[in-house]
């Protein structure tokens, strides 16, 4: 996994080649990925990596990017959250469990 992909959609692309391909959403403060609905535990997930983005031209625009995998269920996927006033309480939270729990 590399430091920087680039933007965000550059690194999308990147981490989506390493594996990284499910869309993690956040609901009712479980990490969950709407194609299945399928709702995961936080204790089965790990952060692999944390990417952070600032909106240049727009501090709107800032945002962070989780690759998370869960080895319990051969999964990978993704996670976006704003930072700052764009931030999502629900999704901090749930990160906040996922970066103190090891798998």
């Amino acid at each position: 996994m590399k430091e920087s992909y680039g933007t965000l959609s550059e690194t999308i692309n990147g981490l989506k080649k390493e594996g990284y391909i499910l869309d993690f959403n956040v609901r009712n403060e479980n990490l969950v990925y709407l194609k299945n609905s399928v709702k995961l535990s936080e204790k089965d997930f790990k952060i692999d990596k944390v990417y952070r983005f600032e909106g240049e031209s727009n501090p709107d625009d800032a945002a962070i990017l989780y690759a998370i995998s869960s080895p319990r269920f051969g999964v990978k996927g993704l996670l976006i959250n704003g930072y700052g006033i764009s931030s999502d309480n629900v999704y901090d939270a749930l990160i906040s469990m996922l970066k103190t729990h090891s798998v």
